[in-house]
């Protein structure tokens, strides 16, 4: 899927390749990971990216592979578009940092189809290399709720990546969105409760 057939998300069913990754017509790497989430909804994980905003909850979201998370000056307490994180991480062995700017989904969407499509959820992001100042991929989590709670379909498009790259980026998501499905109904519910 390019880029600019993202709308295809929308659409009920499922597309032809919703894990793994294979390389686009034109040079990109194209990776997808599809997470069953079950008791969770597209908001708690909306609310989740507006939670994370320290190392601690950071390495919550994958203990093994996630070290640093660093914010900048536009987030704002819960909300998390306009602003841009700088986290460090492992992919595979290799520890790479990473920027990734946050952006609306109607950048990306007719959220006017939302509600039909059951949307909870969409993550958007730019991510570039620091060192660099390049970009090197866009990020979209596509949330979708569900009778049994909700699935993310996660798309990246590496604009430089390889075959390695990608498997390392599709296993990394998988295990990162299996642990959040696994801590967030309960955390959501504490957190809100309290708050």
């Amino acid at each position: 899927m390019l880029m600019e057939e993202v709308h295809q998300l929308l659409d009920p069913g499922y597309l032809p390749i919703e894990t793994g990754y294979y390389r686009l017509p034109n040079g990109q790497m194209h990776i997808a990971a599809l997470t069953r989430m079950p008791g969770c909804k597209g908001k708690m994980v909306d609310w989740w990216f507006g939670y994370m905003d320290n190392n601690e909850k950071y390495r919550m979201w994958h203990p093994k592979d996630h070290l640093t998370l660093e914010w900048d000056e536009h987030r704002r307490p819960g909300d998390y578009i306009g602003a841009s994180h700088l986290a460090t991480q492992y992919h595979g062995d290799e520890i790479r940092k990473g920027k990734a700017l946050f952006r609306k989904p109607s950048d990306f969407f007719d959220t006017s189809k939302f509600e039909k499509a059951k949307v909870g959820a969409v993550i958007c992001a730019t991510a570039t290399d620091p060192e660099k100042n390049v970009q090197i991929a866009q990020i979209i989590h596509f949330v979708r709720d569900t009778e049994f709670g909700c699935e993310m379909r996660s798309r990246f498009w590496h604009f430089h990546g390889n075959e390695q790259l990608a498997a390392a980026v599709m296993r990394h998501c998988i295990e990162e969105m299996g642990y959040l499905a696994d801590f967030l109904p309960q955390l959501y519910t504490k957190e809100k409760v309290t708050k």
